[in-house]
C-alpha cells in the first residue's frame, strides 16, 4: 500500500530528537494563516483532532493528521515531510531547535490513486 505522507531522513532525525525531549506528540497540517501551511508539531492536549480532520499515517511512529476541508485539495498528492534551517514563524514543537519542518508533494501516479481508491 501506498503511503499518503512520508518524511525524508533528515525529518526522521529530527522527530526522534523531538521525541526524545518531549516523549509523545503528533503532527497536523496547517492550513495556512499565522502558523503558515506546513506540518506542525504539537504535544498532547495542544489541539484537538476531531471528526473533521483526517489521519494520513504515520511518520516515524507518529501520527499525522490533516483538516478534512484540506484533505480534499490534496488527496492526490503523497505529502513528504522534510526539514529547513530557520523556525519558519510557525507554532510548532521544534520552532526552538532552529529547524522546521517543511510538507512537499508529489501527485500520485494512476496506479497508486486506484490502489487508495481515489
Amino acid at each position: 500500500m501506498v503511503d499518503k505522507v512520508i518524511a525524508t531522513p533528515a525529518a526522521l532525525a529530527l522527530i526522534e530528537q523531538l521525541r526524545a525531549e518531549h516523549g509523545s506528540f503528533f503532527f497536523h497540517q496547517s492550513g495556512g494563516c499565522c502558523d503558515n501551511s506546513a506540518a506542525n508539531a504539537y504535544l498532547p492536549g495542544e489541539l484537538t483532532i476531531g471528526a473533521g480532520d483526517v489521519y494520513l499515517g504515520d511518520i516515524g511512529g507518529i501520527p499525522f493528521y490533516i483538516g478534512a476541508n484540506q484533505y480534499e485539495y490534496w488527496k492526490h498528492t503523497q505529502l513528504i515531510i522534510d526539514v529547513i534551517e530557520g523556525t519558519g514563524g510557525t507554532f510548532s514543537l521544534e520552532g526552538p531547535t532552529g529547524q522546521a519542518f517543511l510538507t512537499r508533494s508529489r501527485v500520485f501516479t494512476d496506479a497508486e490513486a486506484a490502489e487508495l481508491g481515489l
